[in-house]
């Protein structure tokens, strides 16, 4: 759901320049294959496809200093919360950037990538859309072109079509599945797993949060 556009936002942001790559003021190929230099640091990158309003990025980067985390997001009347989120906790491993994912090639280099979350991505649950889900074959060869050599993707959705249709994707992409899950919250939660703001609400409703883990090859 496209959310109300808030034209404070575009100024507000700038606030945050330090460590958030807004939109029609950076250029890719700046960035691309440039992400240590960047960070200042040797660290691994984790990169989050959708960050929405930053519940979950804040979260694994605070636990997680020792890690890099790259948090994209197309809107950026969203990542403004995400943006604010970062900046109260003071984290300095993270970075945000305005972008579209379906140019993810342009901004993230060959082998820069250890990890990718995608955390409730639009579902597109018409067929005729199936290209554009994050987790299409299409989309799956370009993150095992970004990561490196056993890389990894974290995935989770409340949307058990799409986990399904993801999981054969995984599969005739060559990929390994391990700790494959259909209901998350049904147990104790994972130590390494944070909850994104959609997440919390909509299992407090009751529903149920798929979740899986994929190894490249």
């Amino acid at each position: 759901m496209r959310l109300r556009r808030k034209p404070w936002i575009e100024d507000a942001i700038f606030q945050f320049k330090d460590f958030v790559f807004i939109k029609d003021n950076f250029n890719a190929v700046d960035l691309k294959g440039n992400w240590h230099n960047i960070f200042a640091n040797e660290a691994p990158l984790y990169v989050e496809l959708g960050t929405g309003k930053g519940d979950f990025i804040s979260q694994a980067a605070k636990n997680h200093p020792e890690i890099n985390f790259l948090g994209l997001e197309l809107q950026q009347d969203i990542i403004y919360h995400a943006a604010e989120k970062v900046n109260e906790a003071e984290l300095t491993n993270v970075r945000l950037a305005v972008f579209d994912i379906n140019h993810i090639e342009e901004l993230l280099d060959s082998n820069e990538v250890q990890r990718f979350y995608i955390n409730f991505c639009d579902p597109w649950p018409k067929k005729r859309h199936a290209k554009r889900r994050l987790t299409y074959i299409s989309f799956l060869q370009k993150y095992s072109d970004l990561l490196v050599s056993g890389g990894e993707l974290f995935f989770k959705t409340d949307n058990r079509p799409l986990f399904d249709f993801s999981l054969e994707q995984f599969k005739e992409a060559g990929c390994n599945l391990k700790n494959i899950n259909y209901d998350l919250h049904s147990g104790d939660i994972l130590q390494e797993d944070y909850m994104t703001e959609y997440e919390r609400k909509f299992s407090a409703f009751g529903e149920k949060i798929n979740r899986c883990e994929v190894v490249f090859p």
